[in-house]
């Protein structure tokens, strides 16, 4: 019989996206600057960066900072030449800040990348080209997929980086409305959220439909895989069960 996977969803304080891997008998945790949601105990609050080694079949990274790495920031970016000041800066930001704002999110998503983990998804939006030069060689060009491909009647392009994944297929399409109608104003939400304390948080938080889509598919195309071969761990240090953030053996 396949183990079940060891599956790591990096920057999801909701657990809407480790619930679905869970609920398919996977040993699957969240790993977030905020505490969980659900105060599930399948939860690590720190740097994803500190836990990427620790054995993982398969790393999902659903809403890392993209602000300065997705197209509608390359204007913060866009003075004369190649990243450069630009004319005018947001309000109480210094042209320092904004440059270490962009290396830091660069580096989330590259130390992502290269990951020693088999399988790794990262969602992140179509990025400026500023954002391109600093990426691997390696990186493909996303998949873009809407919620309204998997029950949702909603927009919001959400872009996926695939490494040794199938690409998402939709699960339940809905017709789109008609533009301009008040449907098809509901349906962008996401976009018409007044300025907020949760903003943020709320535009970030994922769907589950498509949630449910990524456990089953990804899911199962590694299990298939696992199922090919001859039983291995997977990469990084020894396969450890994790109790409040914590590494414990296997074994002890």
């Amino acid at each position: 019989m396949t183990r079940p996977l060891r599956v790591l969803i990096g920057c999801e304080y909701s657990g809407i996206v480790r619930r679905a891997f869970a609920a398919r008998g996977h040993d699957a945790w969240s790993c977030d600057l905020l505490p969980a949601e659900d105060r599930s105990n399948h939860h690590i609050t720190g740097d994803i960066r500190d836990v990427l080694n620790d054995g993982w079949d398969l790393l999902a990274v659903i809403h890392p900072p993209c602000t300065r790495l997705c197209r509608a920031g390359r204007r913060w970016l866009s003075g004369p030449g190649f990243m450069t000041p630009p004319k005018s800066l947001p309000r109480g930001r210094t042209w320092e800040s904004m440059q270490q704002e962009f290396m830091d999110g660069v580096d989330l998503f590259v130390t992502c990348w290269r990951a020693p983990i088999d399988r790794i998804a990262i969602e992140n939006p179509i990025m400026h080209d500023i954002a391109k030069a600093h990426m691997p060689d390696d990186l493909p060009d996303p998949q873009i997929v809407q919620p309204n491909q998997f029950g949702h009647p909603e927009f919001k392009a959400t872009g996926w980086y695939l490494k040794n994944l199938p690409r998402l297929q939709a699960t339940n399409q809905l017709p789109e409305p008609e533009r301009g109608s008040d449907e098809w104003k509901t349906w962008n939400r996401v976009w018409r959220m007044p300025p907020g304390a949760d903003r943020g948080k709320e535009r970030a938080r994922f769907f589950p439909g498509m949630a449910d889509a990524c456990a089953e598919q990804w899911g199962g195309h590694a299990l298939q895989e696992l199922a090919a071969r001859p039983s291995q761990p997977p990469h990084g240090r020894t396969p450890a069960n994790r109790t409040n953030g914590f590494s414990m053996p296997v074994n002890s």
